[in-house]
């Protein structure tokens, strides 16, 4: 939703709750429907507004004087912090006295997980006085709820891609800078040249590779549409990363194995399917130790085709398994340094899976190695699953170990 259109939505939405809380709350509690010196037009009126706040998705709160709730929407009340005529949220009632004391209020407000359920949920909440006046007495008060926390989950990310952004460019930019400027002084020294300028081609190449890794993730996260799936063949995928990644894994010792279930087709992109095992060969290569072993295999099961990839490297913490697929997040960053990762490669992967109606999952413990595993749909949904006489990958790799 663009900014403009949720302005004119968030002042709409404000403009009919307030017209019927003020409806609601003009009727003394308990009132009947309709008295004897009561329009047939105003009774009306006030059904339908009750009618109208109870469909609403924002939830309404109404708390007199003494903080008791007169009036709470099914939406407010599904919320949980409702209970029989209490506010149970201390903040909100914070915010409503704020409200009484100097008028309208906007504030965002961290509901706990054990009131609504699951992890806790960040709501934007409008509150207003009822009365109003030269000299308002203490009077009703009034409070629109919206679920805001996706939308400042996705506002911290932004910021934080930016950051990121700007901080994994600084670094091979500044070192190009200042390896210029050591060139330019040792222009009468040929070998000191050549040294420098190799190490300018390193970080030219990891300055490339960072930003072919951003439009990549920016066209996987919707920048442009997902080509037509096809049938791709996974041997043929399989293939492909471990061609890529060759040279990497030759320079460390490290011996790649291919082995599970041959003719397994998928319904996909070929290039992205690629670029996805690749990255995590890649990234097994990277936190391997030399003269190691890594195994790749496919295997069917329940309507998918599962890729596992499979090393004996350092492992990763159980604390960091669940943000391993954040981009430019990385466990050891000295260690990335190092190696040159650019921390988007198991963003990559994550987003491919996605695009394809799959999933990728990690097993790992340190010291022993990690097991990334992709799932993307079978060509043919209803193709039953049978053994297979190829063993996976982490047999391949145990096979290796004896």
């Amino acid at each position: 939703m663009s900014p403009l259109v949720a302005l004119v939505t968030g002042l709409v939405v404000g403009a009919v709750v307030a017209a019927a809380v003020v409806l609601l709350v003009r009727r003394p509690a308990g009132h009947p429907e309709r008295t004897a010196g009561e329009p047939d037009g105003a009774a009306r009126e006030a059904q339908l507004a009750r009618r109208l706040l109870d469909l609403m998705d924002p939830a309404v709160l109404v708390l007199d004087v003494d903080d008791a709730v007169v009036l709470a929407n099914p939406a407010a009340r599904g919320l949980g912090i409702v209970r029989d005529h209490r506010l149970l949220v201390p903040e909100l009632l914070r915010l409503v006295r704020d409200v009484r004391g100097g008028g309208s209020r906007r504030a965002d407000v961290t509901l706990p997980g054990d009131l609504v359920g699951g992890g806790p949920r960040t709501v934007g909440v409008h509150g207003v006085r009822l009365e109003s006046g030269p000299a308002p007495v203490p009077g009703p008060v009034a409070l629109v709820l919206q679920d805001v926390t996706e939308a400042r989950r996705v506002e911290a990310v932004r910021r934080d891609f930016v950051a990121n952004v700007g901080h994994e460019l600084k670094t091979p930019v500044g070192a190009l800078g200042l390896l210029a400027e050591a060139v330019q002084g040792a222009a009468d020294d040929p070998e000191t040249v050549q040294r420098f300028a190799t190490r300018m081609a390193h970080e030219a190449d990891r300055l490339a590779r960072l930003v072919r890794e951003l439009i990549d993730l920016s066209r996987l996260q919707g920048a442009e549409p997902l080509p037509e799936l096809a049938p791709v063949d996974v041997d043929t995928v399989l293939a492909e990363a471990v061609d890529r990644t060759g040279l990497a894994a030759a320079a460390k010792g490290i011996t790649i194995a291919v082995g599970g279930r041959r003719g397994l087709v998928v319904r996909g992109v070929e290039a992205q399917l690629s670029t996805a095992v690749t990255n995590l060969l890649a990234n097994a290569v990277a936190y391997s130790p030399d003269d190691t072993r890594i195994a790749v295999g496919a295997r069917a099961r329940s309507g998918f085709a599962e890729i596992a990839v499979t090393d004996s490297g350092i492992g990763i913490p159980r604390q960091d398994r669940g943000r391993v697929f954040e981009r430019f997040y990385r466990v050891d960053q000295s260690r990335a340094s190092r190696t040159g990762g650019t921390g988007l490669g198991l963003a990559i992967v994550k987003h491919v899976a996605s695009n394809h109606g799959g999933s990728i999952s990690v097993w790992s413990e340190e010291g022993l190695g990690s097991t990334f595993t992709l799932r993307i749909p079978l060509a043919v949904e209803d193709r039953p699953d049978t053994p297979d006489a190829a063993p996976g990958a982490a047999q391949v790799l145990q096979e290796g170990r004896s």
